[in-house]
């Protein structure tokens, strides 16, 4: 493999928008053409590989790789233990639309700050009427938390982002992906970053959209794996833990003793009471800000969000077990 940047795009069955997304990834490459783009696919059977290997044909800047073990965490660690002697590592998503010159500006981000990791904010969008939903509210403080990498406008340092760009170098020291992670493997990634000496920009005027889950069911299954990633990825690093992800299970925690005690004790009824009140004022402001009734289902998809993530949190911590990670005595990214 050669090339000074090295994007890899971890791919499974993504047919409908696999094109687009590498046209927008190739255009978006620095001018000098040192770069390549490598579609990772866990062996989808939808057509995707056909897509790619047409393009790839007529642009010897992509490439198709095999990734035996199908998770993106595996895709990235598999291309990035292969670049040789590039000098940067991007990230790149296929439920996303990425700006032009996304790579190029990543790279020249890396650069100018002398960053280990770029990473960027994610503006939300959906298609269906609960997707707008969805979209609208994840990247309000009661979808996200006041996530820095949700909607977010200002640059700086920061612990942990949506993963965009590396220093290649920085990402093998620091010892790549846990391919044991399904989900929350960034989050993970990051603790062990830092804890190395590694130094993480976010960079706002670097944003790419990411398009959410179109269903409630689909949204269920990805915030109670999210929620269980983050339960492992806080027994291995205790100290990741933020008052925001506390506050969702213990709150989750609180709603429910408090429904199941109410009929004994009334006044309970309260703490459920007060969450539907905010739920309620949330999906009102979402109605009025973006002018349209989708927003009145925002209130809906901010409770799923919560619950399922609160609900794999802690179910994880229930079920899964987790060392506690220390880095090797005297290790650093240098």
């Amino acid at each position: 493999m050669t090339g000074r940047v090295v994007v890899v795009v971890p791919a499974l069955n993504e047919a409908h928008g696999i094109e687009r997304v590498l046209r927008e990834l190739l255009a978006g490459l620095p001018d000098d053409r040192d770069a390549q783009v490598v579609v990772a696919d866990g062996g989808s059977t939808d057509g995707t590989r056909a897509q790619v290997l047409a393009m790839a044909a007529n642009d010897r800047r992509l490439r198709l790789v095999h990734n035996p073990r199908k998770l993106q965490s595996a895709a990235m660690n598999l291309v990035a233990r292969g670049a040789g002697p590039a000098q940067w590592l991007i990230r790149a998503d296929a439920h996303a639309a990425y700006p032009p010159r996304f790579v190029a500006d990543l790279v020249a981000t890396l650069e100018r700050t002398g960053a280990d990791a770029v990473v960027v904010p994610m503006d939300s969008q959906g298609a269906s009427l609960i997707g707008r939903a969805i979209a609208w509210v994840s990247d309000t403080p009661l979808g996200s938390g006041g996530s820095a990498h949700r909607g977010g406008a200002r640059a700086g340092w920061i612990d942990h982002g949506h993963h965009a760009g590396w220093r290649l170098g920085s990402y093998l020291a620091a010892g790549g992906y846990d391919e044991s992670f399904t989900h929350n493997e960034d989050a993970e990634f990051d603790c062990r970053l830092t804890r190395l000496g590694g130094r993480i920009w976010i960079d706002p005027a670097i944003r790419l959209t990411y398009f959410v889950r179109p269903t409630l069911r689909a949204l269920w299954r990805q915030y109670c794996n999210y929620g269980r990633g983050r339960s492992r990825t806080v027994r291995r690093h205790p100290s990741s833990l933020r008052l925001r992800q506390f506050l969702v299970p213990c709150g989750v925690s609180a709603i429910v003793m408090a429904t199941l005690g109410a009929p004994f004790m009334p006044v309970l009824w309260l703490v459920p009471a007060a969450y539907v009140a905010v739920l309620a004022v949330t999906s009102l402001g979402l109605a009025l800000r973006h002018r349209s009734a989708c927003g009145l289902l925002g209130g809906v998809a901010a409770l799923v969000m919560h619950f399922a993530w609160g609900f794999g949190f802690v179910s994880g911590l229930v079920a899964l077990r987790e060392r506690r990670w220390q880095p090797v005595e005297g290790k650093t990214l240098a």
